[in-house]
């Protein structure tokens, strides 16, 4: 039997880096504030499907909006 794929949900995320702080610290932060993260401009984001590492790629701008142009796949044994 065959199904369709086109019902499935997916959530793509993009991380470009972490950070630690204590929750009273960020509820204090305003707009504009900058948070450190533990990451360089040449590192690469990670692209998840549903929690899980999928891809890398680099974080760019085009026209007024931020992109993720890919570089890198992951493949399955890297994931499990």
């Amino acid at each position: 039997m065959t199904r369709a794929v086109n019902t499935v949900s997916v959530e793509l995320s993009v991380v470009l880096g972490r950070s630690n702080m204590p929750i009273n610290q960020l509820l204090k932060m305003g707009r504009g504030a900058v948070i450190e993260l533990d990451t360089t401009v040449n590192d690469h984001a990670l692209i998840l499907a549903n929690d899980r590492v999928i891809a890398r790629g680099e974080v760019m701008i085009v026209d007024d909006h931020v992109a993720v142009t890919i570089t890198d796949t992951v493949g399955l044994n890297e994931i499990l």
